[in-house]
């Protein structure tokens, strides 16, 4: 089973790379698509854990692109890791988190909740790529909510009130780097963004897919996503999402899988792009 869409400690994962890589064995998953948010951070602990496990690592990335003040999520499989293109954009992604971070602490503050963001700062300075998440388990930490969910409710999710936009890359300049890191770029949960009218020209600029089957879509969401791939003639990808049992997602790993003829076109395509 091959499931490409999944989230580590690098990022807002609960599992660490080579506990998550344990955790695909246990789910029988022959393939594991490593796409931690704007960090590759955890591919090289995966790649060593899966060498032992008998699974085959997708070295991969979710890119938080921005079109019309919104996150766009950008997957990216069969990556360059080291790429020095890539590299430098994950660089400057990593500089707007923690700028965003620093932000919404103020805004809680002047709401009355305040956090304390060093643990989330100090996670930054070690690596790892922060955002809403930790935000809302310091909330959570505080006391100012009962659950994960609330504070995005109440606080974090687009026109709350601690809500900080991105200065962020549009998705045709992600697309670009992306192919200049080798890899190719896939949509994330279109049902979930809700940009269907923006997929064409994103097909124009190369995007080489879109994810179809996800944890968040319902079997007509995906014969819709699976219809519009054919009528573009681009690919399709799909995964869980997984981000841990405790996460702000409920999604099971292996939940969602991609069917292997799907996962052949893609291997065939990236081998064509030289990945």
């Amino acid at each position: 089973m091959i499931d490409l869409h999944t989230h580590t400690t690098a990022s807002d994962g609960t599992l660490a790379p080579a506990a998550l890589v344990e955790a695909a064995r246990a789910a029988r998953l022959s393939v594991l698509g490593i796409t931690d948010h704007d960090t590759t951070g955890g591919l090289a602990a995966a790649r060593d854990a899966a060498r032992q496990a008998g699974i085959a690592i997708v070295d991969g990335i979710e890119i938080s692109a921005v079109a019309d003040g919104r996150d766009v999520h950008v997957l990216a499989y069969f990556i360059d890791a080291e790429s020095p293109t890539l590299r430098a954009f994950l660089d400057r992604q990593r500089a707007d988190r923690i700028r965003r971070v620093e932000e919404m602490a103020a805004r809680l503050m002047a709401l009355g909740c305040p956090i304390d963001a060093r643990p989330v700062l100090a996670d930054a300075a070690r690596g790892r790529s922060v955002g809403r998440p930790q935000i809302a388990d310091a909330l959570l930490d505080a006391g100012h909510v009962a659950r994960r969910d609330e504070a995005f409710e109440r606080f974090l999710e687009h026109g709350r009130p601690a809500y900080v936009p991105r200065q962020g890359t549009s998705p045709e300049d992600v697309i670009e780097i992306i192919h200049a890191a080798g890899g190719l770029a896939s949509l994330a949960h279109p049902g979930v963004t809700a940009r269907d009218h923006a997929i064409p020209a994103l097909v124009a600029a190369g995007l080489d897919a879109i994810e179809a089957r996800h944890s968040d879509h319902d079997p007509a969401a995906e014969e819709r996503y699976r219809a519009l791939a054919r009528r573009l003639n681009i690919l399709v990808t799909g995964g869980s999402d997984f981000h841990g049992e405790a996460g702000h997602r409920t999604a099971t790993l292996g939940g969602v899988t991609l069917p292997e003829a799907d996962y052949a076109r893609l291997r065939d395509r990236a081998s064509r792009h030289g990945a």
